[in-house]
């Protein structure tokens, strides 16, 4: 019984804790995304990625056009601090059980 209580949600830092030593995806102010392993989180949910994925999604206007020009960015970290307030969403993995 004590196994199905540990993985029960009930406050969304429940989520957060269920998701450590997992894949996660964390959007962030921007227009930035990284995707690595969550190591540790705190209350301020400033977290610890490790083999991390950084996107940057640039968007400029063309002058003549003003056709949009995307750039995208990316870019390896073995290891990453994210202070909490730039976070905007943290997607836990995906569970099929």
């Amino acid at each position: 019984m004590a196994e199905v209580e540990e993985t029960v949600v009930h406050e969304p830092m429940d989520l957060i804790r269920l998701s450590l030593l997992e894949q996660v995806k964390v959007k962030l102010r921007g227009n930035r995304e990284l995707k690595g392993t969550l190591h540790a989180y705190d209350q301020h949910l400033n977290v610890v990625l490790g083999d991390v994925e950084e996107t940057l999604t640039t968007v400029e206007i063309d002058d003549e056009t003003y056709e949009e020009i995307v750039q995208v960015t990316k870019r390896q970290m073995k290891y990453l601090y994210v202070r909490g307030d730039g976070i905007i969403l943290i997607s836990p993995p995906l569970r099929t059980t």
